[in-house]
């Protein structure tokens, strides 16, 4: 089927002898057997000419009698490849050769055209390789790099376009003479498959310690997993980095890894062999299940069942499972052993390290975290991470919400046609949960999640991405556009390129995101609610409403500032955080604290410390965040005191609900209608409130209940006085906090409710994931702006 934008336009066939069409195709539609394809459906038809890859995608020359050609055309649109997705389809007529010699062929590729082609992502392994991986007969047994044009390895191992071997890290491997006659062969499932290999002349896996190289090959495999069967942490090269590997079902394996890589509670993803293994542990539904065998094989947030089998330790004090399917043969045939039915398949990477990908980088450093290593001689071209997603669902809800975490390996790079021409510019996003994106022309291409800046690993990672994408897509950007923040990495590199630079406002670009994301243009109110960014007057923002389109925006309204004792220290310590809330809203009664359990266990010392620092402003930092907010009470109810992980308390705050998205009785909260703007909405009656039941032994889930429910109310009643002021109906949702499926969900159903027409993230995470994208936008936007002042 044509996806996206696409259009077919089939010539008017003129005169009764033979035609010629000359057919652009743009989309995904190179290293997904598009060609072949064509081929067949040409040569099937008795059909002439030729086709062949170039920069913008895929170009055809076809000839024959006109009933031929319109049959030729119905099957280019409706028998697409299982990969492929068309963005565009044009045809026009050409002179006809008349050439009775000439035959259908697959050309070489060229590299001329102004690069329209799209990266294909990374796909799982197709049904017919497994079932030949599974036949002792067949050649490719136990073979894991089996591979054909529908399924396997792209986007990791591209190093240029045209999609060609010899533009993939494949170069490496000559094919033998059987590949090389599958290769040849239009008839074979691997026609033209650029990775394309087997046992005599592919890659192969090799299996080492700390010390040597212990085994090559199957061996190598059946080592690896008697080695997970007793307990080791296995490091495995997959797709697009190294996961650590332990059986799932082992505590003692489990505990082991969380205290190598200094993990004392963040959740473990998991690998299952199938959506029935998955069902032993979880309540997956059917959409879950469909996202779980997408071809893009990401992590899925599946509800927990009270099963037993699954080591506790696996995601502790955590409603959910991050569960994925195999996406490569090589996982296929770990899970192979009925005693591993489901595996912790986490990141290969020491602490504050990006993801490991390459073999040296791995038997370097992956012994500190892991016993034995898996590699494989086959080069990935990029780092990329698994993607990450939740399905939510709700009666009220016109359509499921899909809400990406983390957008990587199988869903990157990610193109959205924005509808009109932009200069290039280079969008090079914020400092955690990093992604790049590139605007040309009418598209925007975003990058795989990158992480975290402040390892200096990762921020060159981030430099190799952004370079790596410009080159690809032959992009070169006139302007640089960045983050506000003075101390960012990100912002830094945009001074020191060349060009001209373009900083944009922290939740401008959020706000922005979400609209481009929804393919709308504003005026619209935006909500956006997240940890910290820098604000246009210096000070940290978080909890903002905004009037406002892509060039610019008001701050209309934003949440009671409040203060973080010590700065970022409050992140990793919330309870000073919470000790602040309850001094703002008690009026800086220092006696009361000892009444609020989680308080009181800091001591009188430390509570009198944390107290002045608050009454005399000694390094404090004053900020808007919701996402603050919600660590204080996390903090304040108990749950919480000391994160180890971002957003760790309330994560497990909003885990009490249990993934139950009923709302109920609020808290109090307030605001002044009559204010100018911006409209400061005041915590301080609901704080008033959670320090009441927390001392009242009111039940922990009922205390994260009301707060939840307070803040959609609270979200929703703001957006009405906005528009009663601005006649805007338009409602945006996006940043980090908006990834707490209860508000999220229920803000999306009461805004509605409320005549609304709302709209969240769909296809970009809300997080900082989504940054660069609307950095990109914004910056495109100004820029298109003051050409029109110009003129």
């Amino acid at each position: 089927m044509l996806t996206g934008n696409a259009t077919a336009v089939a010539p008017h066939a003129g005169g009764n002898g033979p035609t010629r069409w000359r057919v652009r195709v743009t989309g995904v539609v190179q290293g997904v057997g598009f060609r072949p394809f064509v081929y067949r459906i040409a040569t099937s038809r008795a059909l002439r000419g030729w086709v062949l890859n170039d920069a913008d995608g895929v170009l055809i020359e076809v000839e024959g009698d006109a009933h031929a050609l319109a049959d030729f055309a119905a099957a280019l649109r409706s028998e697409l490849p299982p990969l492929a997705r068309v963005a565009s389809l044009q045809s026009h007529c050409v002179a006809p050769l008349l050439d009775a010699t000439e035959r259908f062929v697959i050309r070489d590729s060229e590299r001329s055209g102004s690069n329209l082609a799209q990266l294909p992502a990374d796909s799982h392994v197709c049904d017919a390789c497994l079932g030949e991986m599974a036949d002792p007969a067949n050649r490719r047994y136990r073979y894991p790099f089996i591979n054909c044009t529908n399924c396997g390895p792209r986007f990791s191992l591209i190093k240029a376009i045209p999609y060609d071997r010899i533009n993939t890290t494949m170069r490496a491997f000559t094919m033998c003479t059987r590949c090389e006659a599958e290769y040849r062969d239009p008839s074979n499932r691997r026609y033209h498959a650029q990775p394309n290999a087997c046992p005599e002349c592919g890659p192969r896996v090799e299996l080492y310690d700390a010390d040597r190289m212990l085994s090559a090959g199957d061996d190598a495999l059946r080592a690896a997993i008697d080695a997970l069967r007793t307990g080791l942490t296995v490091a495995v090269k997959s797709v697009g980095g190294f996961h650590l590997v332990v059986d799932a079902r082992n505590p003692d394996a489990v505990a082991r890894l969380r205290d190598r890589k200094r993990r004392n509670s963040k959740p473990f993803a998991l690998m299952m062999a199938s959506v029935e293994t998955a069902r032993r542990w979880t309540d997956c539904s059917e959409l879950e299940a469909q996202w779980l065998r997408s071809p893009g094989r990401p992590i899925v947030l599946l509800r927990k069942l009270n099963g037993v089998g699954l080591a506790e330790n696996v995601a502790p004090r955590n409603p959910n499972l991050g569960v994925m399917l195999p996406s490569a043969p090589l996982h296929y045939l770990l899970l192979s052993d009925p005693d591993l039915p489901a595996l912790v398949m986490t990141s290969g990477n020491v602490s504050e390290f990006p993801i490991a990908y390459r073999n040296e980088e791995a038997l370097v450093r992956l012994f500190e975290v892991s016993d034995l290593v898996l590699l494989n001689d086959r080069d990935i071209a990029i780092r990329i991470d698994d993607s990450v997603i939740r399905c939510s669902n709700h009666p009220q809800l016109p359509e499921p919400q899909i809400s990406f975490f983390r957008r990587a390996r199988g869903f990157a790079p990610y193109v959205i046609e924005v509808g009109r021409s932009m200069a290039p510019v280079v969008a090079y996003g914020a400092e955690l949960k990093t992604t790049v994106a590139l605007a040309d022309r009418e598209r925007i291409y975003v990058s795989q999640h990158i992480g975290d800046l402040g390892n200096d690993d990762t921020f060159r990672s981030h430099q190799t991405i952004a370079s790596h994408l410009a080159d690809l897509y032959r992009v070169k950007p006139t302007v640089a556009a960045c983050d506000l923040h003075p101390s960012f990495r990100s912002t830094r590199l945009a001074s020191d390129t060349h060009v001209s630079r373009q900083q944009v406002q922290h939740h401008h670009a959020h706000m922005a995101s979400c609209l481009a994301d929804n393919g709308l243009d504003g005026p619209a109110i935006g909500v956006i609610l997240d940890g910290a960014g820098y604000g246009i007057d210096g000070t940290t923002w978080g909890g903002e409403f905004f009037i406002g389109d892509a060039r610019a925006v008001q701050r209309a309204g934003h949440l009671r500032y409040l203060s973080l004792l010590g700065g970022d220290k409050a992140v990793h310590e919330p309870v000073r955080t919470a000790l602040a809330l309850a001094l703002e809203s008690f009026d800086g009664d220092e006696g009361m604290l000892a009444c609020v359990p989680a308080l009181a266990a800091l001591g009188h010392e430390a509570r009198h410390v944390y107290a002045t620092m608050w009454r005399k402003g000694i390094n404090v930092t004053r900020a808007s965040s919701m996402g603050r907010l919600f660590d204080g009470v996390a903090a304040l109810a108990g749950v919480c005191s000391r994160a180890e992980y971002e957003a760790h308390g309330p994560i497990e705050f909003e885990g009490l609900l249990a993934r139950d998205l009923a709302m109920t009785e609020p808290y109090r909260y307030a605001f002044d209608p009559s204010a100018d703007a911006p409209i400061e909405l005041d915590y301080r009656p609901l704080v008033r409130q959670v320090v009441s039941d927390t001392a009242g032994s009111v039940e922990l889930a009922t205390i994260s209940r009301r707060f939840h429910s307070t803040i959609v109310l609270a979200i929703a009643s703001l957006c009405d006085l906005l528009r009663s002021r601005h006649a805007l109906d338009t409602v945006v949702l996006s940043g980090g906090v908006f990834l707490n499926e209860f508000l999220l969900v229920n803000a999306l159903v009461e805004l509605r409710r409320r005549g609304f027409d709302v709209h969240a993230h769909r296809d970009v995470p809300t997080n900082d994931g989504g940054i660069a994208l609307g950095q990109a936008v914004v910056a495109s936007a100004r820029i298109t702006a003051e050409r029109k002042s110009v003129i």
